[in-house]
């Protein structure tokens, strides 16, 4: 196909497939003439991986490139798995703390807590990994922020935190090829999250209106039943 049938089956702006082609994410088609070219269905896998890590993944041109090389380098879907985790952003602020002495005891504490967690899970991960730094610095905000912080409570949180990560994995079994794996696996890890969030807190809604129906429920028995006596004695009065 022509560069504007691959904008058009892609999406994709011709003005963005060249620039994408200047800065080296996506090969050169075949050469068919001096200034014609002919495209296959490698590029269209390449573009939409490359959409996927620059808009949903959030990524900068330059890491996008890093992530592609690193992708056609894997030689495993776990290979090619771990890239794209890494690689997109960690979804944690971190704030800065004016007490040096309180940064670094609250560091201490959050790092504890954090070591606590994986080896109760008994997971696998490295201390460097940057989800373990990011879950430091989340824990460390809770920690000053949640009078009632319980980091015991934690464990059921991350039991099922595994339980989503190998219905991930199970999913991305499913695709063999590495350009396609890592295309899903940036939609599924940049979307899952926002995704999660939502039905949890629909589930929250959805026990708060309980709750609510519940206690509206028992109100009224209360006060129906406290005015049976006055109805029966209004009945006698007749």
């Amino acid at each position: 196909m022509k560069i504007s049938e691959l904008s058009r089956t892609t999406g994709v702006p011709v003005a963005s497939i060249k620039y994408f082609r200047r800065e080296g994410l996506l090969p050169a088609g075949r050469a068919t003439a001096a200034t014609l070219a002919e495209y296959g269905e490698e590029h269209v896998q390449r573009l939409r991986l490359i959409k996927a890590l620059t808009t949903l993944g959030g990524l900068s041109i330059a890491a996008t490139r890093d992530v592609l090389a690193a992708v056609d380098q894997a030689d495993s879907p776990d290979g090619t798995l771990k890239t794209i985790s890494y690689a997109l952003p960690v979804p944690v602020a971190q704030a800065p703390s004016a007490d040096a002495d309180g940064e670094t005891e609250a560091d201490s504490a959050a790092e504890a807590d954090v070591a606590s967690i994986i080896a109760a899970m008994d997971w696998q991960v490295p201390g460097t990994s940057p989800h373990v730094q990011g879950l430091t610095a989340a824990l460390k905000e809770l920690r000053r922020l949640d009078a009632g912080y319980r980091p015991d409570r934690l464990v059921a949180y991350a039991e099922l935190a595994r339980s989503i990560a190998r219905l991930d994995l199970e999913r991305a079994a499913g695709f063999g090829d590495s350009p396609t794996l890592a295309e899903q696996a940036v939609i599924v890890l940049a979307l899952s999250g926002p995704v999660l969030e939502l039905l949890r807190r629909l589930a929250q809604e959805d026990q708060v209106r309980r709750r609510t129906a519940f206690k509206d429920a028992a109100t009224v028995g209360t006060a129906g039943e406290a005015d049976e006596p006055d109805q029966a004695a209004a009945e006698a009065g007749h």
